[in-house]
């Protein structure tokens, strides 16, 4: 009933569709990073629900006028605002076979658990966990943090039910944590003030120093560590913390040692940085995400789990209508569902799987290597320029940097022009750097991730910032705010 009434018709418009797409990703450079949409354009959403449907053709063309011109941008290789992936076309395909499949991947007797099985095995075999962890695609580092939290949750109450009433958890990570880990630990119903947040040292890593006395502090006052949390790559500044050091402090008070790995992780494929990350074989947990550094179009991200068992045992249910059987459909025994909340689930791992067969391993880490050296060149060229300065230690692949100017004006004015420099940028449309706060000092932020960037955008990211720095220091208004420029 819905499928064409004209097959010949559709398979015509949907390589016109197909082909659209190919240009556009072939075609980037030429396109703006990112635009605004007009009240106009942002009308054309606010129709009331259709009760007649359209042709293919007509919504293609409402595609390609209202939202392609009008997304993030992080396809593009001016876009440095976030942690974003730029997608591959092998990715593009991949999802497009997966969307035909419409495989459930929660469970059932399918080769596409398979695929997902392999993904993990790689995983496993990549960050040195033994053959007993488990693990699951997520959408993201934020879904698989909260299965990761839920999971040592359930352990860590196991074992204190044995022998006492239920304890008091505490977790702890740097200040410069993800805020995923927050949002998890409230989920669960401990309170956001469950979670101690560690001071950094001048690297920005976590004070492990500061940690240690948090905890025998918490311990004085009748609280369990139950949680630590190591960043391999935080979002901030790239800062990777001591894992091995981490790992020794959970062990020695017998907490849970996890690790946020959203990008940073897959630095594992790179030699010269692989050593940065030792420890991370250590953890009970890792979170990260595959729409990041590896190219993957979103969402893909996993978790792994330590202990198998125990991850298991979280999230199996007992339904009557998930019964398994030896053979035929309800076979094939654990499933992903098992793992995680999700029961319907899309088949996300073929775009991971595709990924890494398509480009292997090494290609991947040498492009992940590309944008740190091209993150030591924009550093480099940011020491040379007088009215600039770095802001933080470029640790992989982000550079923080600040118009300084000859510093004779008050902080909060150059807070005021800076954070003016990186809208200035954005509506430019020639690059896209983000805005954070370093010391509480407004900072422009540069995250390199995407495959397509090269020496000629890190030049246009600086040309774009000197022509920002022209219009937005003179523009300033009595209060010392800079005008906002168009």
């Amino acid at each position: 009933m819905l499928d064409p009434e004209n097959w010949d018709a559709f398979r015509v418009q949907s390589h016109r569709m197909l082909d659209d797409m190919i240009d556009s990703l072939q075609q980037i450079r030429q396109q703006p990073v990112w635009q605004d949409a007009d009240a106009n354009i942002r009308s054309h959403f606010h129709t009331p629900l259709p009760t007649a449907g359209k042709s293919l053709s007509s919504l293609h063309r409402e595609f390609m006028d209202y939202i392609l011109p009008y997304a993030v941008g992080n396809r593009h290789p001016g876009f440095m605002g976030w942690v974003h992936g730029g997608g591959t076309a092998a990715g593009m395909m991949a999802e497009m076979l997966a969307a035909g499949l419409n495989a459930n991947v929660g469970g059932r007797n399918q080769i596409p658990l398979e695929v997902e099985r392999q993904v993990i095995a790689w995983m496993r075999e990549m960050f040195g966990f033994p053959e007993r962890a488990s693990g699951v695609l997520t959408s993201g580092t934020s879904a698989a943090t909260l299965i990761a939290v839920v999971t040592s949750r359930d352990a860590v109450l196991e074992a204190h039910n044995r022998t006492t009433s239920s304890p008091k958890l505490i977790a702890y990570a740097s200040k410069e944590v993800h805020g995923c880990l927050c949002r998890a630990i409230s989920v669960i119903g401990l309170g956001k003030e469950s979670l101690r947040k560690i001071p950094c040292n001048h690297h920005h890593q976590i004070d492990l120093a500061a940690l240690q006395q948090q905890i025998r502090s918490d311990q004085n006052s009748g609280y369990t560590p139950w949680f630590v949390a190591g960043s391999a790559g935080t979002v901030n500044t790239g800062a990777i913390d001591d894992l091995d050091a981490l790992a020794d402090v959970a062990k020695s008070v017998g907490a849970w040692f996890h690790v946020d790995g959203a990008y940073g992780a897959l630095a594992m494929l790179v030699p010269e940085l692989a050593p940065r990350l030792h420890g991370i074989a250590r953890a009970d947990s890792l979170a990260m995400d595959f729409h990041k550094w590896a190219q993957v179009p979103y969402d893909a991200g996993m978790v792994l789990i330590r202990n198998g068992d125990a991850h298991r045992k979280s999230f199996a249910a007992a339904d009557s209508y998930l019964q398994r059987e030896e053979e035929g459909l309800a076979a094939n025994s654990p499933w992903p569902c098992d793992y995680g909340i999700d029961l319907s689930r899309g088949f996300r791992a073929l775009k991971v799987w595709f990924t890494f067969q398509s480009f292997g391993s090494e290609k991947i880490g040498s492009m992940i290597l590309h944008c740190c050296h091209l993150a030591q060149s924009l550093a480099q060229q940011i020491d040379e320029t007088p009215e600039l300065e770095l802001m933080a230690e470029v640790s992989l692949n982000i550079v923080c940097y600040r118009y300084c100017g000859d510093k004779s004006r008050p902080a909060n004015y150059y807070d005021a022009v800076n954070r003016a420099i990186v809208r200035h940028i954005q509506l430019s449309g020639i690059a896209a750097p983000s805005l954070t706060y370093i010391h509480h000092r407004a900072v422009i932020r540069a995250a390199l991730v995407n495959h397509r960037t090269s020496q000629q955008d890190i030049d246009k990211l600086l040309t774009a910032t000197a022509n920002a720095i022209d219009v937005c220091r003179t523009t300033a208004l009595p209060n010392g705010e800079p005008c906002e420029s168009k």
